[in-house]
């Protein structure tokens, strides 16, 4: 699941519904490639949201007993006005906070994605992974702004999280 190189971004500039996978793999250094189809000429809201189910319940295998790992990450990210802090704990049980202040200006971040689908992919993610996620976003105007900066700082959080740095279980009980 670590990689020391970080993978080659095939997305056009500016926001596209890519984005919260290419993020994932260059800051997380994750080596994931993500090939999904849906119903997008409708709505992106089922191909987000089963994505990130996928995608979570990948991070939960590869994570096994979590043996040796970190677990806990957190990562603050600026971008122009936006700045986000996440949170993640590998703890063994699904949960999301998810405090981010909308205005209008925020609503639709791209043509076909609306700024809700950003909560979705957390919410969709937590729960299949089994994993605690904090979403703050401190100040942000911009839709596209705050989510970059949200998903930036949730792909550092799960590099942190999910170093190895040990051998033990990374609990006082010896499981998660």
């Amino acid at each position: 699941m670590a990689t020391e190189r970080a993978p080659t971004s095939r997305r056009p500039s500016g926001f596209s519904p890519t984005l919260p996978f290419d993020v994932i793999g260059r800051h997380g250094k994750v080596d994931l490639e993500v090939k999904a189809t849906g119903d997008v000429h409708i709505d992106y809201h089922h191909t987000v949201e089963d994505t990130a189910l996928v995608l979570g319940e990948a991070f939960a295998q590869a994570l096994g007993d979590k043996r040796g790992i970190r677990r806990f990450g957190h990562a603050y990210v600026p971008l122009d006005e936006a700045l986000a802090r996440v949170v993640v704990d590998f703890a063994g049980r699904p949960y999301l906070v998810f405090d981010v202040p909308m205005d209008r200006e925020m609503l639709l971040i791209h043509k076909d994605f609306p700024f809700a689908l950003v909560e979705e992919f957390f919410k969709s993610f937590a729960n299949k992974c089994a994993c605690n996620i904090h979403v703050d976003l401190i100040r942000g105007r911009n839709g596209h702004h705050a989510a970059e900066s949200i998903f930036k700082a949730f792909a550092i959080a799960l590099r942190e999280a999910k170093q190895v740095v040990g051998t033990d279980v990374p609990s006082t009980k010896g499981v998660i």
